[in-house]
């Protein structure tokens, strides 16, 4: 039996990198997956891949940004497969610019994303789960929530925020006993990755960098992503709430 036999679990940004990995491996131990995303090719793939090897899966595309559309997916997820035990709020994006660059326009785009649409996502997500007698809620946060460098202002904003939040939301939620923790990838080879690495220079050279500054001396695998969020929507996890996991390959202790 699977670990997530019988459960049924949301993972936004599932279109690519994280999400998808998560998404594919959380069907594989047995959960009903909703695949969120407001890029439809990709999350479309995401759900046949589950479907090719024989899991259940369907795709709801949700701009997590706006918290109708968020609210939806709830409702959507718990109709389709009888209510909802896991939601991965997984969904983010980046700007890769200092202060003094970021326009306005940048800086709401990115915490409408990555804040506004972790706690939207939270938030929607208390009465599903307290009819289910509680559950799981996980959050990508990142390095950048802790430690972070230049010319990623909004991102890492962003991300110091969802590590707060993941805290106090923790705490809120205990009552019910609905768990609440996040993840902090250090550099993992997905899409937003490399749009980094792009922005900064010379793709190839920025990436030798990356695994000169990582201990393990190398980039992550969102696979090595998803098992930790496997962990934790698992009954393995029943203890742990309020946590933040670096996934990380020795960064943060190098940073720290």
């Amino acid at each position: 039996m699977g670990k997530l036999e019988g459960k049924v679990a949301i993972v936004t940004g599932a279109a690519s990198g994280i999400g998808r990995a998560s998404a594919v491996l959380f069907a594989a131990e047995g959960a009903r997956v909703v695949v969120a995303d407001v890029n439809v090719a990709g999350g479309e793939e995401t759900v046949e891949r589950i479907h090719s090897a024989g899991g259940t899966a369907r795709f709801v595309r949700t701009d997590v940004s706006r918290s109708s559309e968020v609210e939806s997916l709830l409702a959507t997820s718990a109709d389709a497969f009888g209510g909802v035990d896991v939601v991965y709020n997984n969904a983010g994006i980046a700007v890769f610019k200092g202060v003094a660059d970021t326009t306005d326009e940048e800086w709401h785009r990115v915490l409408g994303v990555n804040l506004d649409g972790v706690f939207y996502g939270i938030r929607a997500s208390v009465p599903y789960l307290r009819r289910r007698g509680g559950g799981s809620i996980i959050v990508t946060a990142s390095v950048h929530s802790i430690a972070t460098g230049p010319d990623i202002a909004a991102y890492a904003a962003s991300k110091g925020a969802v590590l707060a939040l993941t805290h106090a939301a923790s705490l809120d939620l205990a009552r019910y006993n609905i768990r609440v923790n996040c993840i902090l990838p250090g550099a993992i080879d997905t899409p937003l990755h490399w749009a980094n690495l792009e922005a900064v220079g010379d793709p190839e050279e920025e990436a030798r960098k990356v695994r000169e500054a990582e201990p393990l001396g190398r980039q992550g695998k969102p696979d090595e992503i998803a098992r930790a969020a496997l962990f934790l929507a698992s009954d393995d996890s029943s203890f742990a709430t309020g946590g933040a996991f670096p996934i990380d390959g020795g960064l943060l202790a190098r940073l720290m």
